[in-house]
């Protein structure tokens, strides 16, 4: 592996918060959900989480530093005492073979960051080594995954939810993500297959966004026609509109014009930084139902 400040794009003097901020981007960046048709995104996501394993943990990018563990983090012959030149080269074996690590600290580390962000467990279960210590990122063999597809009305992306119905009958609840795209996967860890003496599969779902009904879907901002009176759009007044919410009174001033658009700030979709988009109501200008003698006669077409 190459030196894991390289990997993570960060100095040798980089404070811990800063390399912490690093691997959080990668990880967003190459994380294998986000991107499941690019195999080196994979790579490169293991790459920084091994990286981060060493110099995310004060112990371990301690020795790092100090010459003592390698890019991979395994501990580097250091004599017959521990120090160069001297000491018991086997030192490391003998630690671990009491029960502890070679390298110390904490490897759970960017386990804690991949679950905070993708709510998901990583790493695996813990499988004891050939000299009895412990070791992560070994997982149990995994069943296969299963691809289905959700359709997602307007009513499921306000509200951030819909419902699947798998093909053994279970109904499964699906968290939308803001700003979702149709089409985007959204995996469900330990959804898919089962099989004895491995894991569950994951169950991939793809996104379908059904346009249609009263509002129009443009990213996170709504939009819907709403009939405008004559009389209104020559004096003023105000009007019912439709909202995610129920109906709402908009006033409309005099002499609007058919087709122009009114933006109701926050009553769209919800936004990745925890907002909500706009609902633009576009007025059409409409005749009453019933002939009116008196319209008729101000536009010169009696009889």
């Amino acid at each position: 592996m190459r030196d894991p400040y390289v990997i993570l794009g960060v100095d040798r003097s980089a404070s811990a918060k800063d390399i912490k901020s690093a691997f959080r981007e990668m990880a967003k960046k190459f994380h294998p959900d986000q991107n499941p048709d690019n195999p080196k995104a994979k790579e490169r996501f293991a790459e920084a989480n091994s990286a981060y394993e060493i110099v995310g943990d004060k112990k371990k990018r301690g020795q790092f530093d100090r010459g003592e563990i390698d890019n991979e983090g395994k501990e580097k012959f250091a004599g017959f005492s521990g120090q160069p030149g001297q000491g018991n080269p086997f030192a490391g074996m003998h630690r671990q073979q009491r029960g502890g690590s070679p390298f110390g600290g904490n490897m759970g580390g960017a386990e804690d960051i991949l679950k905070e962000m993708f709510g998901s467990a990583f790493g695996g279960a813990q499988q004891q080594t050939g000299f009895g210590g412990t070791q992560q990122n070994q997982r149990r063999p995994q069943a296969a995954d299963i691809t289905l597809k959700a359709v997602a009305r307007v009513e499921d992306l306000a509200r951030g939810k819909t419902q699947i119905l798998f093909p053994d009958g279970r109904k499964v609840s699906v968290t939308i993500p803001p700003e979702a795209k149709d089409g985007q996967v959204i995996r469900l860890q330990g959804q898919g297959n089962k099989q004895p003496g491995a894991q569950p599969g994951d169950a991939l779902i793809t996104l379908v966004i059904k346009q249609g009904g009263k509002f129009e879907i443009r990213g996170t901002d709504l939009r819907i026609d709403t009939k405008l009176p004559l009389k209104t759009a020559v004096n003023g007044g105000k009007i019912a509109v439709e909202t995610m919410d129920g109906k709402i009174s908009l006033g409309v001033p005099a002499w609007t014009t058919s087709g122009k658009i009114f933006r109701l700030k926050g009553k769209g979709l919800p936004t990745k930084d925890k907002g909500m988009g706009d609902l633009l109501v576009r007025v059409m200008i409409s005749l009453p139902e019933e002939i009116d003698g008196d319209l008729k006669a101000l536009f010169g077409r009696n009889g």
